[in-house]
């Protein structure tokens, strides 16, 4: 496993040059970093079967690989082993409320992925893996919750994709419109934000009354879910 870091900027290739809207690209890996730091969900794009999926999982980024379960990839894997896949990550901040619809959009920071996906069969590294994509979505549990053990590590496919190949875009701001001939028009316009918080525990109804969500849980359900918290 190759563990030297990756470059500062992402690299410009035919999958990830931007075509449209250039100007909301970015070459900065840290912004793919924040992004995938902000999020736990992405989708994966894969060909299954002669089919194309498109999947929702969960994953783990350590800044040089996404780790992700593998049940439906490794069939995709098993058929086409050196295919590229596609995983994106999306997180939506706010509407963008024009004057005219045309000028409507979205406040958003988005990521994509490339690459040929590798499965983790190195037991260090799996465990690694795990623990990543454990904490990317509820930090403290990895250490609270019972570890996999060996028959449950055999039973669980992971993948890993290299984090090399990627694309960033991210729109902030007010509408385009307001130095535009609509401007005169006497219409509201500006932003809606978006926030996805967590709500209060809920706890399983077979838990004992005395046993009560640990901190990383509760302080979890008490902050917002954005992308520079």
């Amino acid at each position: 496993m190759n563990n030297s870091p990756l470059p500062a900027a992402l690299p410009q290739t035919e999958l990830t040059r931007h075509r449209r809207l250039r100007e909301q690209g970015s070459p900065d890996r840290a912004v793919l970093d924040a992004i995938l730091k902000a999020g736990f969900m992405c989708h994966l794009g894969v060909v299954v079967d002669g089919q194309t999926m498109v999947v929702p999982t969960v994953y783990g980024a350590d800044g040089r690989n996404l780790y992700f379960h593998g049940s439906v990839a490794s069939r995709s894997l098993l058929a086409s082993p050196r295919a590229t896949i596609c995983v994106t990550v999306t997180h939506v901040d706010g509407l963008v409320l024009a004057r005219s619809v045309f000028e409507h959009g979205v406040n958003y920071r988005s990521a994509m992925i490339y690459g040929i996906p590798r499965p983790v069969t190195d037991p260090e590294e799996k465990i690694a893996g795990l623990r990543c994509l454990t904490e990317q979505s509820a930090p403290g549990q990895w250490d609270y919750a019972r570890q996999p053990n060996r028959k449950e590590l055999a039973a669980t496919a992971l993948l890993a994709l290299s984090l090399e190949e990627a694309s960033v875009k991210v729109r902030t701001g007010a509408p385009d419109d307001g130095d535009g001939p609509d401007a005169a028009l006497g219409i509201w316009a500006g932003v809606l934000p978006m926030a996805t918080t967590f709500g209060q525990p809920e706890a399983d109804p077979a838990l004992p009354d005395a046993i009560a969500p640990p901190p990383h849980i509760t302080a979890r359900a008490l902050a917002p879910k954005r992308a520079d918290g």
